[in-house]
C-alpha cells in the first residue's frame, strides 16, 4: 500500500495507544453513562453485536482521527454504535447509523438513551441499499457492519464520499481468508484501490484515505 507524505501513517492511527491513551482527560459525565451502560449490559449482547475490543478500537480510532460526521451501516442493538458515538461526544460529531431490521432498530433506540449517546446519533430505520448510495456525505470515519455479501457495494457507495484522512472501517474482514470470506471480494477490492492505507485493529479492518 501507498503512504501519505503529508497524513500520519495508519500505523499510528491504530497502534497509538489504547482507550485511556485516548482520552487523557478525567472521566466526563457521558464517560460516566457510557462505562456504567457497558457494565450493566456485559455479557448480554448477542444479537450482531461486535466483541468488546471491537467496541474499544472504534472509540479510540473515532477520538484518534477527530472525526465529526460518521456513518454507521448496520446497526443492530446498539453496542457498535454506541462506541462511536461516545468517541464522537468527544470530537463534537454525530453519528448516521442504519438498520433495516424495525426490531434491533427499536432497541438501538432504547440503549442509546440508557447509554447517554442518543443526542449524537441520527438513527434511521432503512435498507442500507437503497439509503447509502442517496447518502450526501461527506464522512470522515464510516463503520461497515451489515450483509456481507454487499460489503464492496457499500464502499464504493462511501469511498468517493470519505474525506481525505477520514477513515473506511469494516466488521468480519480477514486478510487471510478463512470463516469470513462471506465477504466476498471486499478485501482484495480494498487492497487494489491506490488511495487507501489498510491495517486492522483489535477485530476491525481499518482503511484510510490518502487522497
Amino acid at each position: 500500500m501507498r503512504k501519505s507524505t503529508v497524513l500520519p501513517s495508519i500505523a499510528a492511527i491504530v497502534m497509538g495507544g489504547g482507550l485511556l491513551a485516548a482520552q487523557p482527560q478525567p472521566p466526563t459525565a457521558i464517560d460516566t453513562s457510557v462505562t456504567r451502560f457497558l457494565e450493566q449490559h456485559r455479557g448480554s449482547w448477542h444479537d450482531l453485536n461486535v466483541p468488546e475490543a471491537d467496541g474499544r478500537a472504534l472509540h479510540d480510532l473515532v477520538v484518534k482521527c477527530n472525526a465529526k460526521r460518521a456513518l454507521e451501516i448496520g446497526t443492530s442493538t446498539g453496542l457498535s454504535g454506541t462506541y462511536i458515538a461516545w468517541g464522537l461526544s468527544k470530537t463534537g460529531g454525530k453519528l448516521i447509523t442504519v438498520e433495516v431490521d424495525e426490531g434491533r432498530h427499536k432497541q438501538a433506540l432504547q440503549h442509546f438513551r440508557e447509554a447517554g449517546v442518543a443526542a449524537f446519533i441520527d438513527a434511521r430505520l432503512a435498507d442500507a441499499h437503497d439509503l447509502v448510495p442517496k447518502l450526501e456525505g461527506p464522512f470522515d470515519f464510516v463503520f461497515i457492519d451489515a450483509d456481507k455479501d454487499w460489503y464492496t457495494n457499500y464502499a464504493k457507495a462511501v469511498l468517493p464520499k470519505l474525506t481525505v484522512g477520514g477513515l473506511l472501517t469494516a466488521h468480519n474482514v480477514s486478510q487471510f481468508g478463512g470463516r469470513y470470506q462471506m465477504t466476498g471480494d471486499f478485501y482484495d477490492w480494498i487492497r487494489s484501490q491506490p488511495n487507501l492505507e489498510t491495517s486492522f485493529s483489535a477485530g476491525v479492518m481499518v482503511s484510510r484515505k490518502l487522497r
